[in-house]
């Protein structure tokens, strides 16, 4: 079966939203945003005059999404450039292994090399996620030393 990686569209909304239930479940949480206010946050990021984010699906035209990364651009980067920040990339169970997520990063190599200023592609990876690792190591992309990630919730929770 063929899957097209592209833009995320409106009417994607539906299945994004399973998607991120489907990602939230495998990073371990137990309790589930609900359906409505996903759509809604979904719309809002993705879809208002001013998006905070974008997504590339991957579509197998049919049924659930394949997977997607979905990505923000940050300032600064190096001197006044800016960089492509990838927040999350992820590929459904079934689709593992079939080189869909080696499709979705060069896709979004394409995004910076096309956007004028954009000197780089950063992103994380948890410490615990071998499998992560593996890939993008697979990939050839280094770790970069030196980075320490910091976070605290608008509330001031942690976490």
């Amino acid at each position: 079966m063929t899957v097209t990686i592209r833009p995320a569209h409106q009417d994607d909304i539906p299945r994004l939203a399973d998607l991120i239930e489907e990602i939230e479940r495998f990073y371990g949480a137990t309790e589930i945003q609900p359906l409505t206010e996903r759509r809604s946050q979904i719309e809002a990021a993705l879809f208002a005059p001013a998006p905070l984010a974008h997504a590339l699906v991957a579509d197998p035209g049919d049924g659930p999404l394949a997977g997607m990364a979905a990505y923000s651009f940050l300032w600064p980067a190096r001197g006044t450039t800016h960089a492509l920040f990838l927040k999350e990339l992820y590929v459904t169970e079934p689709w593992r292994g079939s080189g869909l997520g080696a499709r979705l990063m060069g896709e979004l190599r394409g995004v910076a090399a096309a956007r004028e200023g954009c000197s780089r592609v950063e992103w994380m990876a948890d410490m615990d996620n071998p499998g992560a690792r593996k890939f993008y190591g697979a990939l050839g992309f280094e770790v970069v030393e030196g980075k320490v990630v910091y976070r605290v919730g608008v509330e001031g929770e942690v976490g």
